[in-house]
């Protein structure tokens, strides 16, 4: 009877070491499983504006409303004859509704007023093109409207002219392609640095793409960008 108590408590004991030691394995082995590297790789293309939006402002004042009216009208025609003249369609030009602002309405018991004229009114055409180059083909010739009495509002942040570029989703794959062959390359130079041996991806993210003038003179190329974030699983 002793000697089955002693049996069976080695074949406990025994098994408990197996457990152990079993648990510490795999607890290793967990871990060694889970070492990873994390790294970005980034992609970029410098790209032509493929769209123009290109404001065209000027300011009128006078004491007469109705007369001030006329005026802006018969400049923007001025205007829109200049941009035909540069070959922009009609389609491709757009007049905003004239701003009007009554000065006597704002300036209740001024003094000055009487020596003031008493509106302003303001003028926005617009074009809207694909074209590009004939905007920038164009813009040098802005100062023939000058000559024609017409005072343009061009140091206006909102009337800068903009060029945007539309072709980004036919980008994207190769972009994100590179930028993920990038952030490998960068892990099989930690991988090997450290002597371990690259694995599979263990999780990734596509960072967003950014679309950004190349610099301040060069609005109408565009730098497109894009970082992905890749964890890969090491090993020895």
């Amino acid at each position: 009877m002793g000697n089955n108590r002693l049996a069976a408590a080695l074949v406990l004991a025994l098994g408990m070491v197996v457990a152990a030691w079993l648990l510490a394995d795999g607890i290793v082995t967990f871990k060694q499983f889970e070492r990873s590297v994390e790294v970005k790789g980034l992609a970029e293309r410098e790209v032509p504006a493929d769209t123009a939006i290109w404001p065209i402002a000027f300011s009128e004042a006078g004491t007469d409303l109705t007369r001030l009216y006329q005026t802006l009208q018969s400049k923007n025609a001025v205007i829109i004859d200049f941009l035909k003249a540069q070959g922009f369609k009609p389609e491709e030009i757009s007049v905003s509704a004239p701003s009007i602002t009554d000065r006597q309405a704002q300036d209740y018991g001024n003094a000055d007023l009487a020596n003031r004229l008493r509106y302003t009114g303001k003028s926005v055409i617009t074009v809207y093109t694909r074209r590009v180059d004939a905007v920038r083909r164009a813009m040098p010739e802005l100062a023939v409207l000058g000559e024609q009495g017409i005072a343009l509002n061009t140091g206006d942040y909102e009337n800068r002219p903009r060029f945007l570029f539309t072709g980004l989703n036919a980008l994207k794959p190769a972009m994100i392609e590179e930028a993920t062959r990038n952030a490998r390359q960068a892990a099989e130079k930690f991988a090997k640095d450290s002597d371990s041996t690259l694995g599979k991806i263990k999780r990734a993210s596509q960072g967003q793409f950014s679309i950004e003038d190349r610099d301040e003179s060069t609005a109408h190329i565009k730098k497109v960008r894009v970082v992905s974030t890749v964890n890969y699983f090491l090993a020895d």
